[in-house]
């Protein structure tokens, strides 16, 4: 085996990367690691198609993907623990001095976003009284509600186990994400408010909810190549639509059977809004934080920069 090693250390196959150290296959120790989180989701799954199945030139990058729950990654942010990480635009409030946002990948709800649901109808005055779940305190989704109604009273419950709580009476209501925004009334449960419309109604604006934010520490060459290639494949997929749709629908959580409304989901959160913000968006980040700001429910004022890709 040590003969083999030497052999391959020659050949330039292997890369020895400190005295002592462990050897490696030398196309790692030549290229740049960069780990990119996101949430195991079909509107994520379909943003990432291409890079995930080796669709696009990644030369010179090593790239690992973790799929990790959006509020998990929000507290990892804290520790700058990837290089790219999706953020709620809550948590980017907190984070800012740490990630700036790329120019793509970010999901709006224009005219609709998260919902909130309850086993019999209700009204916002009665909601201070009430016990709400929210999938996490960073979450965009918590933000909102809090926007929508400030003396709500709310705790944390995984994004994929509050339908069953309210269902359950354990809650009395809770603002529900992802795949459930659509199969809440399957469960016999009644929306409240759909928050992104209720904003929409507030501001003109859609409502944002999370984007991709880069570490501020990176090369900036680096940072561009990134920011490149990420809206590189949002391109991809939304130019392969029902490619990139086949592979998501693997994680459609309650929709995998339901081609009609997977692709439904997929087109709420990938659309225009995901390839560039546009002025549009950009202002509607900004509004997000400075309404929040006003609020009190945010500690500073902050305003939003994003790393452009040229």
């Amino acid at each position: 085996i040590v003969q083999v090693k030497l052999e391959l250390l020659a050949s330039g196959a292997l890369h020895r990367v400190g005295p002592g150290c462990d050897l490696i296959p030398s196309r790692l120790a030549m290229s740049q690691i960069v780990r990119i989180a996101h949430s195991p989701d079909s509107d994520d799954a379909f943003m990432f198609y291409a890079l995930t199945q080796g669709r696009l030139d990644t030369s010179g990058l090593e790239i690992s993907h973790v799929l990790r729950d959006i509020e998990t990654l929000n507290r990892a942010a804290f520790d700058g623990t990837y290089e790219i990480s999706a953020l709620s635009f809550h948590a980017y409030a907190h984070l800012a001095d740490r990630y700036a946002l790329m120019p793509s990948g970010a999901s709006f709800g224009d005219g609709y976003g998260p919902v909130v649901v309850s086993r019999t109808a209700r009204r916002r005055e009665e909601f201070p009284d009430l016990l709400t779940a929210i999938p996490g305190e960073l979450t965009t989704a918590a933000l909102a509600l809090r926007l929508w109604q400030p003396a709500v009273r709310t705790v944390v419950v995984p994004f994929d186990q509050i339908l069953d709580e309210v269902r359950a009476g354990k809650v009395d209501a809770g603002v529900v994400i992802h795949e459930g925004q659509l199969t809440y009334q399957e469960e016999g449960l009644e929306a409240v408010t759909d928050l992104g419309a209720w904003w929409k109604e507030e501001t003109g604006d859609p409502l944002p909810l999370g984007g991709n934010g880069i570490r501020r520490d990176l090369d900036p060459d680096l940072s561009r190549r990134l920011c490149r290639l990420l809206t590189e494949r949002i391109a991809y997929a939304l130019d392969h639509r029902q490619e990139a749709l086949d592979y998501a629908m693997r994680y459609a959580r309650g929709l995998e059977d339901d081609p009609v409304r997977s692709d439904r989901f997929v087109a709420m959160y990938v659309n225009e809004w995901t390839r560039d913000y546009g002025a549009v968006g950009r202002r509607a980040v900004q509004r997000l934080l400075d309404r929040g700001y006003d609020a009190d429910l945010l500690p500073e004022r902050v305003i939003a920069e994003w790393v452009e890709a040229e």
